[in-house]
């Protein structure tokens, strides 16, 4: 076969299987089969597809990954997340629209503590949305800030998807968690600019109402009691790696131990809280590793067809500039998040734009971090975004796809606004992880 037909009959069999509506998993199983008998020799080439497979999933960089979700899943339903929530609800007091800025400011926190996109959106669903509608928030002012602040997950550290970009496109784990810090913490503040706008054009979204009133004392209460021992999980995750002081698989035992001890010293850890987190973490950890353990196999048959350098020498054949190149591989990363979740189109995009990365001279761990926004991005697109779908699953009955759509438009615009301005000043993705060195 011709590069160009091994690329249609490879990517385009995932594409069809997956359009057919099969687990992506399932898919990739399939069309692995299907290459490995055509290109690969048969029965022969399917022995060497269960030895590579078996490689691919027991990786130790892989580690932290059902580290940080069971660290995540403990903090939910331990309850120390809620606590969280409560005592920053003190420090705003009656500004106009202070549960939209809750959702940003407490949604931030625990993206530093849970690591997983869909678990912080469906938290701070489940938690703030109920309140927001009842005091007369509109819908679009409730949904967006829930629905972009769930996705902070992805780049600040720790992130279980930035663990498994660095493991696969072999890009230094610790930087690159490290570098997601301060475009995430940028973000964070473009969504609180975005909610002030959204109120000032719009003073009925958050209508005023009557809060109760707390005192300096209890403000510091909550503060000291509730936010500031988080500072131990934060530390053991982020502050290990910056030191030098543990790897980040070291980094994620350490912070779920962190959770653990502080769920203990709250009394708040019992066995069925244990067995929950536990029973969440596996289900998501097995998804994602036999999606690795599928897709892996399906970059290795494209490579071994030719297909992967067919299509880099295609792409280079352009004499495009870096960054007209940077603009295509963005474009096809938003195309693909409207139909494929994150890890799949890791899979499927990596072998072929971590050479370009080189040709084109961009630093990994730099574009690592735009890959992650564009990921990030694509969780609130549709028609297949997962975030849109947690969002449906939370909101009231009767909310339609196209209010939740809209109401994350303004916030996909600042996650675009943040990419353009890493592209401009590198040295904010860059800073922090040259520092740790």
């Amino acid at each position: 076969m011709e590069w160009y037909e091994a690329t249609a009959f490879l990517i385009g069999g995932l594409v069809v299987l997956m359009l057919l509506g099969m687990p992506v998993a399932v898919a990739f199983l399939i069309i692995n089969m299907a290459g490995v008998i055509v290109l690969m020799g048969g029965m022969a080439g399917v022995e060497q597809l269960l030895t590579n497979a078996t490689v691919s999933v027991t990786s130790f960089t892989l580690a932290p990954v059902p580290l940080f979700l069971v660290m995540g899943e403990l903090l939910f339903h331990s309850g120390l997340a809620i606590g969280v929530f409560n005592a920053l609800d003190k420090c705003f007091g009656g500004i106009r629209g202070r549960l939209a800025y809750l959702t940003v400011g407490g949604g931030t926190i625990f993206a530093t503590l849970s690591g997983s996109s869909m678990a912080n959106t469906a938290m701070l669903g489940t938690t703030l949305m109920p309140d927001m509608l009842k005091r007369g928030y509109k819908k679009y002012i409730v949904m967006g800030p829930i629905i972009a602040t769930g996705g902070l997950a992805m780049i600040i550290p720790p992130s279980s998807l930035a663990v498994l970009l660095g493991s696969l496109a072999r890009i230094d784990v610790g930087a690159l968690l490290i570098a997601g810090m301060i475009p995430g913490l940028i973000l964070a503040i473009f969504y609180v600019v975005t909610i002030w706008l959204m109120i000032r054009l719009d003073p009925e979204a958050a209508p005023p109402y009557q809060t109760e009133k707390h005192s300096l004392n209890e403000v510091l209460g909550g503060l000291i009691r509730d936010v500031l021992p988080m500072g131990l999980v934060v530390f053991a995750v982020v502050g290990m790696i910056l030191l030098g002081w543990a790897t980040p698989t070291e980094s994620a035992a350490c912070g779920t131990a962190a959770v653990l001890i502080l769920a203990a010293a709250y009394r708040k850890l019992n066995m069925q809280v244990i067995i929950r987190a536990l029973q969440g973490s596996v289900k998501v950890s097995a998804m994602m590793l036999m999606i690795i353990l599928g897709s892996t196999t399906f970059s290795q048959i494209l490579a071994f067809s030719g297909a992967s350098q067919g299509l880099i020498a295609f792409s280079t054949g352009f004499e495009l500039s870096a960054y007209a190149m940077l603009l295509a591989m963005l474009i096809v990363l938003i195309i693909l998040g409207m139909f494929m979740d994150q890890l799949s189109i890791m899979m499927l995009t990596l072998p072929i734009f971590m050479p370009l990365v080189g040709i084109y001279g961009f630093d990994p761990v730099w574009f690592g971090i735009v890959m992650l926004l564009a990921l990030e991005l694509s969780l609130a697109t549709p028609p297949f975004g997962l975030l849109l779908f947690v969002m449906l699953g939370v909101a009231p009955r009767g909310t339609t796809m196209r209010e939740v759509v809209l109401a994350s438009a303004p916030f996909i615009l600042c996650t675009l606004v943040l990419i353009g301005l890493l592209t401009l000043v590198p040295d904010l993705a860059l800073w922090l992880p040259m520092a740790m060195r």
